[in-house]
């Protein structure tokens, strides 16, 4: 089991910081058609009910990019996960398609504007994750991306270095086809409220779709 911590850094920047984390064995598939029309359906809502201009209403995202200017970072280039993810739909480019435990992942990003981490377990390097800020020329490559300036950045780190950040995970911790435990990890720069409910939504999700007990959840 891990133990997560936040640095004095992160606290500074936002007094009001909690975080939850799901934990769980799961079997990943390539695929799963049920949650692909959980994905579809959610698309057709956000398309009806939301433009460009008004995700940035979103209170989780809102904060997140409140965050990253309090930390130096423009968060219109790097943009937090959640927000990328439905910029992405509403300028009818679909969502891409990379394995269930991703696919579900993302879709509970877009449901709650919380970007999440989602990190093969086995992967991260001892026990202890703190969430701090990146520094210069600290070394990330992000997942599909290359290198990744995070200077400024949230970042989690293990015993190595940075696995995950609003904007994109690492390499290195990344699940695949082959993950058979997951560590889901919910940034709430909003706070508390909503946390153990997206926490609960992944935990349904797995179940239903990763042949998952559900795991555990914690909070931070």
């Amino acid at each position: 089991m891990f133990t997560l911590s936040v640095s004095q850094e992160i606290k500074n920047a936002c007094p009001i910081f909690a975080g939850a984390a799901v934990y769980a064995s799961v079997t990943n598939s390539q695929y799963n058609e049920n949650l692909w029309q959980e994905i579809n359906a959610f698309t057709a809502e956000l398309l009806n009910t939301s433009t460009i201009d008004n995700i940035k209403l979103n209170p989780a995202i809102a904060a997140t990019r409140e965050v990253y200017k309090k930390l130096g970072k423009d968060p219109g280039r790097y943009r937090p996960s959640a927000e990328a993810l439905r910029r992405r739909l509403l300028r009818n480019i679909p969502l891409y398609q990379i394995d269930t435990l991703v696919d579900l992942i993302n879709l509970v990003s877009l449901r709650t504007g919380y970007s999440i981490g989602g990190f093969d377990a086995d992967k991260i390097q001892g026990t202890q994750l703190q969430l701090g800020v990146g520094k210069a020329n600290e070394p990330f490559e992000a997942i599909g991306r290359g290198i990744l300036n995070i200077e400024g950045l949230p970042v989690y780190r293990d015993s190595i270095g940075g696995i995950g950040t609003p904007t994109s995970d690492e390499e290195r911790t990344k699940m695949n086809i082959e993950t058979t435990h997951i560590l889901a990890i919910i940034n709430g720069y909003s706070g508390e409220a909503g946390l153990k409910d997206a926490a609960e939504m992944i935990r349904e999700l797995l179940v239903k779709y990763v042949a998952s007990d559900g795991g555990e959840v914690m909070l931070f």
